[in-house]
């Protein structure tokens, strides 16, 4: 969600609901195993990701769902790339890369609670690029596909592109940055 966050739109809200749906779909695509649900579960993540951003702009979004969207983001991600490290299709080096930016992300906002100057980053392109490639990385290893490697060094490649403009943000706003959300 980008844009300054306002107040109400409390746990309950639509959006918040939509993103907190990806807790249960984390769950499932861990202990469900088969393609023929886990690419439903995938898919449905994906698209609560979209809806709860598209709803957030059109009603407005709140401060909690400026939190609980990257991290109900984080650990669907996180889970769905910890089943896949489990079945050995990538190195943990490759699936490191592939999550750099969700790994980072959160110690960067850390370092500036610590620092006292918390910010956090609007949504940015580089950072739904990321979620994009993270979801084809996914969906290539569900089909089992040659192109599983690949998207994975092209999604880190991304993953530094994104780090890389989010620093530069950063930089650039003296880390005056509000809460808006995070990609």
């Amino acid at each position: 969600m980008g844009g300054q966050a306002t107040p109400g739109g409390g746990v309950l809200s639509g959006p918040n609901l939509i993103s907190l749906a990806r807790l249960p779909l984390a769950v499932a695509f861990v202990l469900v195993p088969g393609v023929a649900v886990r690419l439903p579960v995938l898919a449905a993540a994906a698209a609560s990701d979209l809806l709860d951003g598209w709803l957030a702009r059109r009603l407005g979004p709140s401060r909690l769902g400026a939190v609980l969207d990257p991290v109900t983001d984080k650990v669907f991600m996180i889970a769905a790339f910890a089943t896949l490290a489990a079945s050995g299709a990538l190195t943990p080096l490759e699936i490191a890369g592939v999550l750099l930016r969700d790994i980072l992300a959160p110690i960067g906002y850390l370092a500036g609670v610590v620092l006292r100057r918390p910010f956090s980053v609007p949504a940015r392109v580089g950072g739904k690029a990321v979620t994009a490639g993270q979801s084809l990385t996914l969906v290539a290893w569900l089909l089992d596909s040659r192109y599983l490697e690949p998207l994975a060094w092209a999604t880190a490649a991304i993953a530094l592109y994104a780090i890389a403009d989010y620093g530069r943000l950063v930089v650039r706003h003296g880390g005056r940055l509000r809460q808006g959300g995070s990609a």
